[in-house]
C-alpha cells in the first residue's frame, strides 16, 4: 500500500486507498451511484459547494457519449471503439450502445486503474453474440502500449473510433497531451474518428473547484482553454457543430444550457 494520494498510473490492485478520495469514485458519486466511499462523497461535496454544475457535467458527460456513439455507429456505421480512460463502468457504456446499433461491433476499454479494471472484468461483457468487448491494462501516458494491446481486438486497417472521455486533464503537460493523441491517431486509418470532451476553465467557479479538488487530496485535473481543446482536433475534420459544451452537442436543447465542459466528434481525413 503506498503512502500518498491514489495514483492513476498504478496498476497494482494493492496500491488502492480507500483513506484518500479516489478520481474514478468521486466520479461515480457526482454520477449518482454506489461505487464510492465516504472519503470520495466529502470530496465530491467539498467541490460541488464552490461548483455545483460539476455534478452536472458528471451527468451530462454520460449523455454525451451516448449522443455521440449513437451517432458513429447508428448513422455511421462504425464497428470499432477504442475508448481511453473509460473509468467506473457505469449506466449505457459505449459497448452497450455501440453493439445495440451494430451488433457485431468490437469495443476496446483501455485504463490501468485497478479499481476501474475489477469492476470492468465483472460488467464490460459482451451484450450481443456477434460482438467483442474487452478491456486492456495500459496507462494513459503509454499510446504505444495501448496501440499494441488494441491490435490484437481492433483491425487497424478499418476504421477505429478513438475516446478520450473527459480523461485528458490527467495529463499535466500540454505537449504531452497532444503527442499522445496524435500518436493514437496517427495508427488509424482515414475515415476514422475521435470522440473527446474535457472540462475548460472558462469561468472562476470551475477554476475554484479544480483548486478544491486538489486540496482534497484527489488526483489534480488540469482544466484546459477552448483553444487547447480545439487543438485536440487539428488535421481533423469537425462534424457539425464542430466544437460544443456537451450538454448542447447534437441534443435536444430544451432547457439546456452551456456548462464549463466542451466536447467534439471530428473524423480524419
Amino acid at each position: 500500500m503506498t503512502d500518498g494520494p491514489y495514483n492513476p498510473r498504478a496498476g497494482s490492485a494493492s496500491e488502492i486507498r480507500f483513506d484518500v478520495p479516489h478520481a474514478a469514485r468521486i466520479w461515480n458519486y457526482w454520477m449518482g451511484g454506489k461505487d464510492n466511499y465516504a472519503v470520495d462523497r466529502a470530496a465530491g461535496d467539498a467541490v460541488a459547494e464552490v461548483y455545483p454544475d460539476i455534478v452536472t457535467t458528471a451527468k451530462e458527460s454520460r449523455q454525451f457519449l451516448i449522443r455521440a456513439v449513437s451517432f458513429l455507429a447508428g448513422e455511421v456505421g462504425m464497428h470499432q471503439f477504442l475508448d481511453i480512460g473509460t473509468g467506473l463502468p457505469t449506466m449505457q457504456n459505449t459497448h452497450e450502445i455501440a453493439q445495440r446499433h451494430v451488433p457485431e461491433s468490437r469495443i476496446v476499454y483501455v485504463d490501468n486503474d485497478p479499481l476501474v479494471l475489477a469492476h470492468a472484468r465483472a460488467l464490460l461483457v459482451n451484450t450481443t453474440p456477434e460482438g467483442v468487448t474487452t478491456y486492456v491494462d495500459a496507462d494513459l501516458h503509454d499510446p504505444d502500449v495501448i496501440i499494441a494491446d488494441a491490435r490484437n481486438v481492433l483491425d487497424f486497417t478499418k476504421p477505429i473510433v478513438v475516446m478520450f472521455m473527459g480523461v485528458l486533464g490527467y495529463v499535466a503537460d500540454f505537449d504531452e497531451l497532444r503527442s499522445i493523441v496524435a500518436r493514437v491517431m496517427a495508427e488509424v486509418p482515414s475515415g476514422s474518428y475521435l470522440v473527446a470532451w474535457d472540462s475548460t476553465d472558462t469561468g472562476e467557479a470551475v477554476n475554484e473547484g479544480g483548486e478544491k479538488l486538489a486540496e482534497t487530496g484527489a488526483v489534480p485535473y488540469n482544466l484546459r482553454s477552448l483553444e487547447e481543446i480545439g487543438q485536440y482536433f487539428e488535421g481533423l475534420e469537425m462534424v457539425d457543430p464542430g466544437l460544443a459544451p456537451i450538454t448542447l452537442w447534437r441534443a435536444d436543447v430544451g432547457d439546456a444550457e452551456p456548462i464549463d465542459a466542451y466536447g467534439a466528434v471530428a473524423r480524419k481525413p
